[in-house]
């Protein structure tokens, strides 16, 4: 289980008016809930966050979130952020609770390199990149690996294929697929023409010439 540090200080004062002025002077508002508690409104230094973010998978880590010296177990629910600047403008904080499973998305690793890939002979396509789990935090994995090393051209691994560690309760369908191996495009379309070359002359194309517009007549 992934963990990191950060401090926030309780706050009265809600509204929008609030939430710009704390922008301005370089905090996030953010929000503390969880079971059993009231929501406590937040603020939380930007830098601070903005650091904490860049080294972490913050939907599978669990946040050590210090409030007026007390510390929570959380977990990162929303962040929102500008439209189109970097700038984080609210933040969702979810508290754990001893014995309670959480909903979490688990980064999948690819592990290991597959021959035929090596070889240059067929390229890798990774399709699930997240595996949603419910988890008691205590046992949350900080990521689950996915071995491709045996894996051929027109293969694929699928969710049932995972090993997925004790206490994980896996929420997708165990027939979607993770990873696939396939020939290249190049290598498929010239199979197809050399098999069948009327495919190719089909699929050669007609040149039309645009008729110029009267003015543009010669």
């Amino acid at each position: 289980m992934a963990s990191a540090s950060l401090s926030a200080t309780p706050r009265a004062d809600t509204g929008k008016g609030v939430a710009r002025t704390l922008r301005r002077n370089g905090e996030v508002p953010g929000v503390i809930y969880g079971h059993g508690r009231e929501p406590q409104s937040l603020a939380i230094p930007a830098r601070d966050l903005d650091r904490l973010l860049q080294h972490v998978s913050y939907e599978s880590t669990v946040i050590e979130l210090a409030i007026d010296g007390k510390m929570s177990r959380t977990l990162i629910r929303e962040i929102q952020r500008h439209p189109f600047k970097r700038q984080i403008l609210h933040v969702d904080f979810q508290e754990l609770v001893a014995g309670e499973t959480v909903t979490v998305r688990i980064p999948l690793v690819l592990v290991g390199m597959s021959a035929d890939v090596r070889s240059g002979g067929a390229i890798m396509d990774q399709t699930l990149r997240e595996l949603e789990i419910e988890v008691d935090p205590a046992n949350m994995p900080n990521h689950i690996d996915v071995d491709v090393s045996e894996l051929t051209i027109g293969h694929s691994i699928h969710v049932r294929d995972l090993t997925i560690p004790a206490g994980v309760t896996v929420l997708v369908d165990e027939d979607t697929s993770v990873v696939a191996v396939h020939a290249p495009r190049a290598v498929t379309e010239e199979t197809v023409a050399v098999a069948d070359p009327d495919v190719a002359a089909a699929a050669e194309p007609e040149v039309i010439r645009a008729k110029k517009p009267e003015d543009e007549e010669e």
